[in-house]
């Protein structure tokens, strides 16, 4: 079996795209998201491609589910079994407040504190047992825990990432009591120091673990009883896959799966389109993912707070998201000024113009109201709103408070949502050292390639990169994404007093480990290659610096060499006299999967000219006025073609926006390619 389906779950739609790596024939399918249960609109996209299950080799699911379950804090009841004296932690934190200048604020943690109980036992920071393992104390705090409803359970000690006995043995006494698989020890996730840091992330797995086996197992259930037999693979934050039937044991590690996987493509296109360094741009119906790619590689954190005082700390792809997508809800604040987003309309009731009953003006609206939309080609509308009605809604809604009228109203929403996003790309780039200028825009998602053009000439970026099937983007990095499973050990050493070996030992058991997971998965690859990083400080900082190591032979004096590099790239601040220190070592084992020609994503029918292309000429503003602008349909562009703006781009999956004067090339794999 050589067909592959890529499904990426987002707020709106749910986007297909499948692959048959014998031919090179690609299928596509865009079905509005079942809010519901996401399992409906999966299975209602592999429906519209009229393959049969039977028929695939595998299937790569990007989801939500655990994100969402985490935001919406639909999550279930947990318990911790922790070290007498520890059980606040969760709690107490870092010193911070929701609110850094205000004096109030609100935190509600993971577990409640009924919920936290302690037992007896303690390692000290070198790994020596102070204080034995009280078995029948914990015991009886897991037979308590169950009696106050606990479906999951976290035994998290102190110093565990220096010595996780306790914990072992503690987890083998919990699963003997509890009433389902879902024990999470805090050093298998995170065998790192910090025990707030690693706390919070066992607590999330364990939040977000009951959620997602229950919707993996009834999607899986589902699959099988229509013929599929083959693997089920989910995409995770790192930009990996892993097997379904283990994906819920590091279930955190599913969150922020779908930025993960649009970020994935968006390396895998500009890779082979000859530009290794973009910033991606992902907007989609309820949000704005941006992110940093260099050298074909995206940036990878450990550093991700999902929101206040959770953060999270595996290994995800480096994402910034905001709340600006075309559902975006744009209202004038009590303060009077125009604010848009970060509440969504969502997919129910969705903007104005899906004839939903959404009542309330978008950014989809607006877009629409300055004819960069074709109300005709809108996907999933199923009453249409007369364009007289819309314009009024955006009068009423936003004109009338800030005396403009509809279009000036629409123009001045767009500019608001266009400033928020700009921000966001400045965090991602100009916040990190990095200057935009380097870089290419590569816009994708349902609503990115309307926008990117305006940001780019905000943020002096030459060149914007508009790929094949932009609001498939994330379903094409589910199908590209290869096997990754991510190792940390904790050393927490200054540079000079780490042994000549330690490092390469460290990295040759985190390489054994990596292979073998790959290999007890069975998925299929073509290789295992392995990616290492070291986490370093100097002495006396809170702030780390993660640091790329060229292979497993790395000395002290090239671990020492390197710091100092980024902490120039980052700071451009020299501190010899202060001794670096070795944190954590981290290995990503990654299992390379056959690839995907992109040029079957560009299929189309290429019409002899420029001209022969373009369905129709409207009216569209620009910068404070209407302009006769050409509208060409994307499969219909010539193999060769070149042409100037304005104009706009029309295909199944999303719009494309060009402004006056800028220059569109299409490349060897079916890209445009703008000048700005």
């Amino acid at each position: 079996m050589t067909r592959i389906a890529g499904i990426d779950v987002g707020g709106t739609f749910t986007d297909l795209v499948l692959v048959d790596e014998a031919s090179g024939e690609v299928r596509l399918a865009k079905v509005p998201t079942s809010a519901d249960n996401q399992a409906f609109g999966v299975l209602a996209a592999l429906g519209d491609t009229g393959v049969g299950l039977e028929r695939l080799g595998a299937i790569v699911h990007g989801t939500t589910t655990t994100t969402n379950a985490m935001l919406e804090r639909r999550i279930a009841r947990v318990g911790l079994i922790t070290t007498r004296g520890f059980r606040d932690v969760l709690e107490l934190g870092r010193r911070t407040r929701p609110q850094p200048y205000g004096l109030l604020g609100a935190f509600r943690p993971l577990i409640e504190r009924e919920l936290r109980l302690e037992v007896d036992e303690r390692v000290d920071a070198d790994g020596a047992v102070v204080r034995p393992l009280d078995e029948e104390g914990v015991a009886r705090a897991a037979r308590r825990l169950l009696e106050l409803g606990a479906e999951s359970v976290v035994i998290h000690f102190l110093h565990s990432y220096i010595n996780p006995a306790h914990e072992r043995r503690a987890g083998e006494i919990v699963r003997g009591l509890w009433r389902n698989g879902h024990v999470t020890l805090g050093h298998a996730l995170l065998s790192e120091y910090r025990e707030y840091e690693r706390g919070v992330t066992a607590a999330v797995n364990a939040a977000v673990q009951p959620v997602l086996h229950r919707y993996l197992e009834r999607l899986q259930g589902e699959l099988s009883g229509r013929g599929f037999g083959a693997e089920l693979l989910v995409m995770q934050g790192n930009g990996g896959t892993v097997a379904a039937g283990i994906a819920a044991e590091a279930a955190v590690n599913t969150v922020m799966s779908g930025p993960a996987s649009g970020v994935i493509a968006a390396a895998y296109t500009a890779t082979r389109s000859g530009i290794p360094n973009v910033v991606t741009y992902d907007m989609g119906g309820t949000s704005t993912d941006v992110a940093l790619i260099r050298d074909g590689r995206p940036e990878v954190s450990t550093e991700l707070e999902l929101e206040y005082a959770l953060p999270i700390h595996v290994p995800m792809v480096d994402v910034h998201t905001i709340g600006a997508g075309g559902g975006s809800i744009a209202r004038i604040n009590a303060a009077g000024m125009l604010q848009v987003g970060p509440e969504s309309a969502g997919a129910a009731p969705g903007p104005i113009c899906y004839g939903r009953g959404g009542e309330r003006v978008t950014i989809t609206d607006a877009n629409l109201a300055l004819g960069r939309l074709n109300p005709k080609g809108l996907l999933a509308v199923e009453r249409p709103v007369p364009l007289a009605r819309l314009r009024a809604l955006i009068e009423e809604q936003v004109g009338a408070r800030l005396g403009l009228g509809a279009d000036q109203a629409a123009a001045a929403v767009i500019r608001i949502a266009n400033d928020r996003m700009a921000g966001a790309i400045r965090m991602v780039s100009l916040a990190r050292g990095h200057d935009p200028r380097d870089f290419a825009l590569l816009a994708f998602g349902g609503a990115g390639p309307l926008h990117a053009v305006a940001l780019a000439r905000e943020l002096a970026i030459p060149k914007v990169l508009i790929p094949a099937r932009p609001g498939l983007t994330n379903a094409l990095g589910c199908a590209v994404a290869d096997v990754r499973h991510d190792f940390v050990r904790t050393v927490n050493r200054p540079l000079p007093e780490v042994a000549d070996d330690l490092v390469q030992r460290v990295l040759a058991e985190q390489i054994a480990a990596g292979r073998a997971t790959i290999e007890h998965e069975r998925v299929a690859v073509e290789r295992i290659d392995f990616v290492h990083r070291a986490d370093m400080q100097f002495q006396g900082q809170s702030h780390i610096l993660t640091v790329a190591l060229p292979g497993v032979e790395v000395s002290r004096a090239a671990l020492q060499r390197l710091f100092e590099a980024a902490y120039w790239q980052r700071f451009e601040v020299e501190l010899k006299e202060i001794r670096p220190v070795l944190v954590n070592l981290h290995t990503a084992a990654i299992g390379r999967r056959r690839p995907v020609a992109l040029e079957a994503l560009a299929h189309g029918e290429p019409r002899p000219s420029l001209r022969a292309a373009e369905v129709e000429r409207r009216s569209v503003w620009f910068d404070g006025g209407w302009v006769d602008t050409p509208v060409y349909r994307r499969e219909w562009l010539p193999a060769q073609a070149r042409f100037e703006g304005p104009a706009v781009i029309e295909q199944l999956d999303c719009t494309a926006l060009i402004e006056p004067g800028c220059r569109v090339e299409r490349d060897r794999v079916g890209n445009l390619l703008v000048t700005v």
